[in-house]
């Protein structure tokens, strides 16, 4: 995008310090949609303003590994995405219509592996009846068109493909759900998986997502991106009782609190910062090979 080569740009005139975040587009899975023209753009824009940041910015260390084999040798500040922690309602989780609800919540991409987790849920649906599943998200290119296909195709007759949601509706939908469910191929971070255990629910992720943690920390599953690994534990998630995905997701609650608060996000970024700008030593968070 022209802000990010004007940014560029400017930090040269001016001989500033940039950080440039990638954000995921450096990823295999990113560079695969659209190659000739990322390739095209990175040779004649791109590139050198990148190459000069005095510091890229990963928010993981999947993210960290993926920058490094691209071949970029800047330093590298390892520091998560911050999220907001809504307060918790005293209330039990109950949907509209009584149905207990897996969640999944974010662009509608083919990235996103919802074709997998279609296929996943059409193994599942039969034997547990009292569950639905709501995709829920911006559309892009159609995808959401196929998708419904599928699910059409597949027979599926609990699950929904739904528009974006904002605000009170987006937290609504967070608060009504028991289990959230994240399919992407490739993520950076997967700033939802982190809003729902923030909303003291717990996750399924798979692993092109860098959330081994949800297993570390006991409130959640990190599993390979293929539905047969996915309806397994599916399976496993839905077959638990609503007091333990509960327990689960305070868990995550408790993590986020922890380690992803925006206090610790931003100090750490401003030692990031004070750094750059020669005001204090090398921050924990920098790695510099």
């Amino acid at each position: 995008l022209l802000p990010n080569i004007e940014a560029g740009r400017a930090a040269v005139r001016t001989g500033k310090p940039i950080v440039v975040s990638p954000h995921g587009m450096l990823a295999p899975a990113a560079l695969s949609f659209s190659p000739i023209k990322k390739r095209l753009f990175w040779a004649l824009f791109r590139g050198a303003p990148v190459r000069r940041a005095a510091c890229l910015h990963a928010t993981s260390e999947q993210e960290y590994h993926e920058i490094r084999a691209f071949g970029l040798a800047n330093p590298v500040a390892v520091i998560p995405n911050g999220v907001d922690l809504p307060a918790l309602s005293a209330a039990p989780k109950a949907a509209p219509d009584d149905l207990r609800v897996a969640l999944s919540l974010g662009r509608i991409h083919p990235k996103k592996g919802l074709d997998l987790l279609l296929r996943a849920w059409a193994e599942v649906e039969k034997r547990y009846p009292q569950w639905r599943l709501r995709i829920v998200g911006p559309a892009e290119g159609g995808h959401e068109r196929e998708l419904r296909s599928l699910a059409s195709l597949l027979r599926i007759e609990r699950a929904s493909i739904e528009g974006p949601l904002y605000g009170r509706e987006k937290e609504a939908a967070y608060r009504e759900a028991e289990l959230f469910v994240l399919s992407s191929r490739n993520e950076n971070f997967g700033l939802t998986v982190a809003e729902a255990l923030a909303a003291g629910m717990p996750a399924i992720a798979t692993k092109g997502s860098p959330w081994s943690g949800l297993e570390s920390e006991g409130c959640g599953w990190w599993t390979e991106c293929e539905m047969g690994a996915l309806s397994s534990v599916l399976s496993l998630a839905l077959a638990l009782p609503r007091e333990k995905l509960e327990a689960m997701g305070g868990k995550g609650r408790a993590w986020m609190e922890r380690d992803f608060s925006w206090e610790r996000v931003g100090r750490e970024m401003l030692q990031l910062y004070c750094w750059l700008c020669r005001k204090a030593e090398l921050p924990p968070s920098v790695r510099l090979m």
